[in-house]
């Protein structure tokens, strides 16, 4: 999993960002019969008391209309934990890593549930 969520974070337009930009969130979706789907979202606020948050986007960098997608039988917190774990590696490694943490925060959700702040400044 870790190497497709990478190669899709590298294929977004990240090197370029609104001027108000204060943290990133990746937003999950449970699309039924076991399809997932995962976009990133730039926002102009970071809230760690006030999860709403991650609602003021600013930017999608495309991902709303071209998200990453995948299909696998799971829970939604297996997949929560899966994807959890591929973006902390991401965040170690990754080739937009210090684009993301230049940031207040990064965090992952579904969007109906808890946030998951996997980096904060």
């Amino acid at each position: 999993m870790y190497n497709k969520i990478e190669e899709w974070i590298d294929s977004l337009p990240l090197q370029t960002l609104p001027d108000n930009v204060a943290a990133f969130n990746f937003n999950l979706y449970d699309d039924g019969d076991n399809w997932w789907s995962v976009e990133l979202v730039a926002c102009d606020r970071f809230d760690v008391l006030d999860q709403d948050w991650a609602c003021d986007e600013i930017a999608d960098f495309g991902t709303r209309d071209n998200p990453f997608s995948w299909h696998q039988e799971a829970d939604w917190s297996d997949v929560q934990n899966e994807i959890n774990d591929a973006l902390k590696k991401y965040l170690e490694d990754g080739q937009f890593a210090d684009v993301l943490k230049g940031y207040e925060a990064v965090g992952c959700g579904f969007i109906d549930g808890n946030i998951y702040v996997l980096y904060i400044k």
